[in-house]
């Protein structure tokens, strides 16, 4: 069984526009490739979930999720790095859609997309890291028994200031490359 590092998309990975509904949105920081590059060669698998409500609120389809994933794929590549699975939560509440109106199993902190993951890329999550820049991230590394880091990038900076209570980071980080720096160092 290989470990994983868990990865947010929006606000860790991407610039986070908030609801990212174009493709012309997308904008990847200038680390997270040097730092995907240095994790695989650690022998990690890069495994993306992402709550992505928008497609239950209505402001865009799976399809778009699917092409964001693809478009990222692509730029990822160009930089020599790649990610292994793209998994994501379409679900709201509050949708007027009934396909996607539930309390589902699947949106973060829930370990459903972990769960997924792990079954179909035979992964480890005793020796996993969840990182993301909200404390749905470190909830879903809880809700695993994974390590977890909350990058200040995206939200984090906001969420590092509000605590939740009973929640802790392992590690709060600037940025992708010093949480790569942090689990090649600590969970090699």
């Amino acid at each position: 069984m290989t470990p994983a590092v868990f990865l947010d998309r929006d606000g860790t990975l991407i610039d986070d526009p908030d609801y990212l509904d174009h493709l012309d949105q997308i904008a990847i920081y200038p680390w997270t490739a040097d730092a995907l590059r240095l994790l695989r060669r650690a022998g990690f698998a890069l495994v993306v979930i992402t709550n992505q409500s928008g497609v239950g609120r209505g402001l865009y389809t799976e399809a778009f999720v699917g092409e964001v994933h693809a478009r990222l794929d692509a730029e990822l590549a160009r930089g020599g790095a790649s990610i292994d699975g793209w998994f994501h939560c379409p679900h709201h509440q509050a949708s007027n859609d009934p396909r996607y109106r539930l309390a589902c199993e699947c949106r973060k902190p829930k370990p459903g997309l972990v769960h997924r993951a792990a079954a179909a890329l035979d992964l480890d999550l005793s020796r996993s890291v969840v990182v993301g820049d909200r404390w749905s991230d470190i909830g879903l590394a809880r809700a695993v028994g994974a390590a977890a880091i909350l990058v200040e990038t995206g939200a984090g900076v906001r969420q590092a200031r509000r605590p939740v209570d009973g929640l802790r980071a392992d590690a709060v980080l600037p940025s992708l490359a010093e949480a790569a720096s942090w689990i090649l160092r600590e969970r090699r």
